[in-house]
């Protein structure tokens, strides 16, 4: 965590001179309005940065979710809390309060975008106005269940949305814009960060109208009308003037966060191989792989401690009523596989959340379901009505450190000890 530290991040991107402000290397003239906008689960310590970095006279507005501590008080900032993963009354008025936030802006401003995972649900508002709150909400619900990937559902979402897909940087235009993303998407896909309201995006209407069919029965009635309407409009595009004095650069990925654990595990003295074919796989499949190439990596170094590090996030559809998440789900998928063998393995989002648990995710290792039995747990019973938070809980290996402030997806390391 400490070297996902979004606001280390940003103090490291700004440099402020006299009539001047560099952003990650881009040099913009300050003779006007410095804007701020902050959206997301990383908001509250990327906006401390750089409203410390930028001094008096900026104006703007922080969103963040319910129970996030927020920058110290300053003329010109509002703060407004809203709720993730779902939208609701907070996120509108986010919206609101962003859209104010850019009116009047001028070709001598300059407006700051700080984006980081869960802004698509704390700053929303329907392009239909009409779209009541609980429409807006179950939208989001629908999309998130319809198996759909990221792409397809960003690209319903953005052409759904009065602030998402550009739109934002539109209203910012004509002033200069530079945009910094503590990303939780695959690499190559920022656009996807918060479903990208300050960045072009390549989707268009015909390929909203292509995918509306595979959730027509999901999504609210009122959404199939706003995006089957034919005039729906597209949104930004990366040829418009919005764009001509934009720039975007990512502070922080899952990058950072597997460098940061295999250099830990090499400080160590251990053997590291990292990882990236897991990616969105099923929690089972990556379990699976991830424990082969541990045993690989083990044959190949006999007498030496080996470790296998990867990140992103695993495909973990929920049937039970039980509480977790995808990362302690995988530590018990392993657990099974690893009985009284000397392995053990962490899983844990680096935004402190794992599912609908308090954890962020759970350690496993030889000795988890010898314990969890003699407890009275049944691994698999667990497993099955996907309760895994139960069984780390008792045992005291779950991963409980609170909201951290950040968020660029999921991190696993699995050893085996010499």
């Amino acid at each position: 965590l400490p070297a996902l530290d979004p606001a280390r991040a940003v103090r490291e991107a700004l440099r402020v001179g006299p009539g001047m402000l560099s952003v990650a290397g881009r040099t913009l003239p300050r003779d006007g309005q410095v804007r701020l906008v902050a959206i997301g689960k990383a908001g509250s310590p990327m906006a401390q940065a750089a409203l410390d970095a930028l001094g008096t006279g900026v104006r703007g507005v922080v969103v963040v979710p319910h129970g996030t501590g927020v920058p110290g008080a300053r003329d010109g900032i509002a703060v407004v809390h809203a709720r993730h993963p779902l939208p609701d009354a907070g996120s509108r008025r986010a919206a609101a309060a962003v859209r104010a936030a850019l009116e009047g802006c001028t070709a001598r401003d300059v407006v700051l975008f700080l984006l980081s995972g869960g802004g698509s649900a704390l700053c929303e508002a329907p392009l239909d106005p009409a779209i009541p709150l609980d429409d807006v909400a179950e939208f989001h619900r629908a999309l998130v269940g319809s198996g759909l990937d990221i792409v397809a559902m960003n690209t319903l979402r953005k052409h759904a949305s009065a602030v998402k897909g550009g739109r934002l940087a539109r209203l910012a235009a004509p002033a200069a814009q530079a945009t910094l993303l503590v990303s939780d998407v695959p690499t190559g896909r920022l656009d996807a960060v918060a479903s990208g309201p300050t960045m072009p995006d390549p989707s268009t209407v015909a390929d909203c109208r292509a995918l509306l069919p595979r959730v027509a029965d999901r999504i609210p009635p009122s959404y199939v009308a706003l995006l089957g309407s034919p005039d729906l409009p597209e949104i930004a595009k990366a040829h418009e003037p919005a764009f001509a004095r934009a720039s975007f650069h990512c502070l922080l990925d899952d990058a950072t966060a597997v460098a940061a654990a295999r250099d830990r595990c090499r400080a160590s003295g251990w053997i590291v191989e990292v990882d990236a074919r897991t990616d969105d796989a099923p929690v089972a499949d990556a379990a699976e792989h991830l424990l082969a190439r541990l045993a690989a990596l083990h044959r190949a170094h006999p007498g030496r401690t080996v470790a296998v590090v990867a990140g992103g996030e695993l495909s973990c559809p929920v049937r039970g009523g039980g509480i977790g998440g995808r990362n302690q789900h995988f530590a018990l998928h392993c657990a099974l596989q690893i009985e009284d063998e000397p392995v053990a393995v962490l899983s844990a989002g680096t935004d402190g959340i794992d599912g609908n648990s308090p954890a962020a995710g759970a350690v496993a290792d030889g000795t988890t379901c010898r314990r969890a039995r003699a407890r009275g747990l049944d691994p698999r019973a667990v497993l099955a009505a996907f309760d895994s938070h139960a069984l780390f809980a008792a045992l005291g290996d779950a991963i409980v450190t609170g909201p951290t402030g950040t968020n660029v997806r999921d991190v696993r390391v699995l050893v085996r000890f010499a």
